[in-house]
């Protein structure tokens, strides 16, 4: 069982926050600079005009005959009514002291500079206004006069405009915001999609598809998949490593096994003692019993390895049956064992040519096992397109009456085969040997009753 892997939080996410943050961030700056500066615009237009109204009362004024005459123009007051339905506001004085106008108007305290005007924002019967204030000096009588002049407006239209802007800035910055989010989840994405992509080109691998990996990546993945062909290289060493293992380990068990067994036999024609040779007996079995499960588990083993990555290569199936038929015909003749072979078509397939004779082997050494003397076993093969079907019957003991369920299993075995020697991997090596090159493995009783009859069947070429 894998061990479980702890997330510490999403790559994708945290960038895609950190972006959506950037720019909800400048979304914000970005009404804040349009509506101060469209403030500013507004105040200025504003105090342009009111300046234009406040100087052509100035120039219209002048001393006649010896008098102060302020003819206020039409003009000074039109140009702010056309601007606006704001309520305009003035003031005249002479010498500080009130000469027409709205005396209550606020005035500021004092003018520096003959033409440098004050430019002021002031509560006035309870509204904001904006007022200008500006002075001129007249000579009257060798005495000079100052001659000051406050013109003021509201600001409601201001604010209406501003509230405008406001909103258009608002729904602005929303739109610029939405662009921007669906840009930085896109650019988030994006910046992952090498990730997913390595990981699915890793995904997609068998186990034993030790390949490096070549694809292109960003730079800083460099780093991880050198580290990740490093790791490959040094499981394709461990794997070579066992499978080597596996094969001396086979041919270093089997063949003292087999010598040992050798051995056993003359030693049993030569002894006369009853129970002598029934301990030799017992001791034959037994290293029987040691000799097959070592060696399946071994073809099982390996069967495990080469599964995983196949050696695909044109196999004539019909040569490669009657190959292995004609090896084991001389177990089956030590039990007085009929073995045919009927081939009605040749075959073609594709795959392993190893793993495809261990399964046969396999399936033909238990119908023999399983077979009583003087029986017979029969193997036959048949095209039946798209498939091939190998089919091996026997005389025997057959399955046993609660079904074959579960027999491919490691290590299962009927509950009718307790006192035969077996270690339950046959039928496990040929089912694993039949679904890794595409095909399915049948086992049922004959039709007549008596044995079984075990079929194998593969995609022809």
């Amino acid at each position: 069982m894998s061990a479980e892997l702890k997330a510490t939080g999403s790559i994708r996410r945290r960038l895609s926050l950190q972006l959506l943050s950037n720019a909800a961030l400048l979304t914000l700056l970005l009404v804040f600079i349009v509506r101060s500066f469209a403030q500013q615009l507004a105040e200025q237009s504003q105090d342009n005009i009111l300046m234009a109204s406040v100087t052509s009362i100035l120039d219209a004024s002048a001393i006649q005959q010896g008098e102060l005459i302020v003819d206020i123009p039409y003009s000074a007051f039109s140009m702010l009514s056309n601007l606006s339905d704001d309520r305009v506001f003035y003031r005249i004085d002479k010498n500080s002291v009130f000469l027409t106008g709205y005396d209550d108007l606020p005035n500021p305290a004092s003018v520096k500079n003959t033409g440098s005007p004050i430019f002021s924002t002031e509560i006035y019967q309870d509204r904001e206004i904006r007022m200008v204030t500006a002075s001129r000096r007249l000579a009257l009588e060798n005495q000079p006069v100052e001659l000051r002049v406050s013109v003021a407006q509201t600001r409601n239209s201001q604010d209406q405009t501003l509230e405008e802007i406001s909103r258009m800035a608002m729904l602005f910055g929303g739109g610029f915001f939405a662009i921007s989010a669906v840009l930085a989840l896109f650019s988030a994405q994006s910046t992952v999609g090498p990730l997913r992509r390595l990981a699915s080109a890793v995904s997609r691998r068998g186990p034993r598809d030790l390949r490096p990996v070549t694809d292109r990546v960003p730079a800083e993945m460099v780093p991880l998949v050198k580290s990740l062909n490093q790791f490959i290289e040094r499981l394709k060493i461990s794997l070579t490593r066992s499978e080597d293992f596996i094969a001396e380990a086979a041919h270093r068990v089997r063949t003292p096994l087999a010598t040992v067994r050798a051995q056993a036999e003359i030693t049993l024609r030569r002894v006369e003692k009853d129970e002598n040779r029934a301990s030799l007996k017992e001791m034959i079995r037994a290293i029987d019993d040691s000799s097959r499960a070592a060696g399946q588990l071994l073809d099982h083993a390996m069967v495990t390895f080469r599964t995983d990555h196949l050696e695909q290569s044109q196999i004539d199936l019909a040569a490669l049956v009657g190959e292995t038929v004609d090896r084991l015909k001389a177990v089956a003749e030590l039990k007085d064992i009929d073995l045919t072979y009927n081939e009605n078509d040749p075959a073609k397939i594709s795959g392993d040519a190893i793993l495809i004779q261990n399964a046969v082997r396999n399936l033909l050494d238990n119908a023999i096992k399983y077979s009583p003397m003087d029986s017979r076993v029969s193997v036959e093969l048949v095209r039946q397109t798209p498939w091939v079907i190998l089919s091996f019957h026997d005389q025997g003991l057959g399955f046993p009456q609660t079904g074959a369920a579960g027999l491919t299993k490691r290590f299962a075995r009927g509950s009718n085969v307790a006192g035969i020697v077996g270690s339950g991997l046959g039928l496990t090596i040929a089912d694993e040997v039949a679904r890794a090159h595409g095909g399915d493995l049948k086992i049922a009783n004959n039709a007549d009753g008596v044995g079984a009859c075990v079929s194998i069947s593969f995609p022809l070429s």
